[in-house]
């Protein structure tokens, strides 16, 4: 651009840029408020307005609105603050455990972000509907959601029970169809949005007593890959991502979790050299939600240091 050569060929203030007046009125009006204007320049006869670069930060996710299910602990609270950090207004869900979430809410806002905290079984209709009718009440829209909240009976096979598949499923499965239904109207409004569900490696490797939850995260993969290509022409982007072993309250579920040498193993056994943090998931996540994603659709994406990848 000729204009672009021509400002910064009047060697500006040290400090500041300079824009022509002819750039001004489009430029300022998409300006954060915070954006301040520092000084009002005349050279050559054209009105020219300098501006503070510290002043030209703007984080990626603001003034938008993020729902997390699961968000009091673990990974959906990293993903959920993350957010915030970079801009977000935050929706918190929980089922049980109010505590955590009212923190993960308080932090939120000494961000200086607003926050809503929202009990839900996602795995029951009639909660996933009061949810989004709460997030629209709240915000009006919402431009991102992140579907983390899983549950599960961990049992061998042949020990599982109807009550424990159809559990399972509903949480961690069936909520991410029926979510998604109410979300995507409320996306459309802001012209668009993203969806990522955090599953797991079981849906396609055989981890111990994760049978049910194995199956419903392949379930989840497959709803990922259906949306994705179901809501692209309203500008919906559909992903997954797939964390390997992280030292969170969920892994205490597990029998193996008893083995004192777990997590030695489990370092030792990934390239990387350490184990998934949360913060790490988030980071993905968080990536998969901005433009330079968009052209990623449907996929899942694997973040475990590369565990998965030699044969143990």
């Amino acid at each position: 651009m000729s204009g672009c050569r021509e400002v910064f060929s009047s060697r500006p203030t040290r400090g500041h840029f300079i824009i022509p007046s002819f750039y001004r009125f489009d430029f300022a009006q998409h300006l954060p408020k915070r954006m301040k204007l520092v000084s009002r320049l005349f050279f050559a006869g054209h009105d020219k307005i300098a501006l503070n670069m510290s002043d030209l930060t703007v984080l990626p996710f603001t003034n938008k609105i993020v729902l997390v299910t699961g968000s009091g602990r673990g990974i959906g609270r990293a993903i959920a603050l993350h957010f915030a950090r970079n801009g977000a207004d935050v929706v918190v869900n929980f089922f049980r455990n109010r505590a955590p979430a009212e923190e993960t809410t308080a932090e939120i806002e000494k961000l200086g972000r607003r926050a809503l905290v929202v009990k839900a079984d996602v795995g029951n209709i009639q909660d996933i509907e009061r949810l989004f009718y709460q997030v629209e009440k709240a915000f009006g829209g919402l431009d991102i959601l992140i579907h983390n909240a899983a549950s599960g009976y961990n049992r061998p096979a042949m020990q599982q029970k109807p009550k424990g598949w159809d559990w399972t499923m509903n949480i961690n499965a069936r909520s991410l169809l029926f979510a998604a239904q109410r979300a995507a109207p409320l996306m459309a409004k802001r012209g668009g949005g993203y969806i990522v569900s955090i599953t797991s490696q079981g849906s396609t490797r055989v981890l111990p007593e994760y049978v049910v939850v194995g199956a419903s995260k392949a379930a989840l993969e497959a709803l990922t890959r259906y949306l994705a290509v179901e809501l692209a022409p309203k500008n919906i982007v559909v992903n997954a991502v797939s964390p390997g072993v992280i030292e969170t309250d969920a892994l205490k579920h597990f029998s193996a979790s008893n083995d004192p040498s777990l997590l030695e193993r489990a370092i030792a056994a990934t390239p990387a050299g350490r184990l998934v943090t949360p913060e790490d998931v988030a980071n993905v996540v968080a990536f998969l939600c901005t433009p330079a994603a968009s052209m990623i659709r449907g996929q899942v994406i694997v973040v475990d240091g590369g565990y998965s990848l030699p044969v143990h």
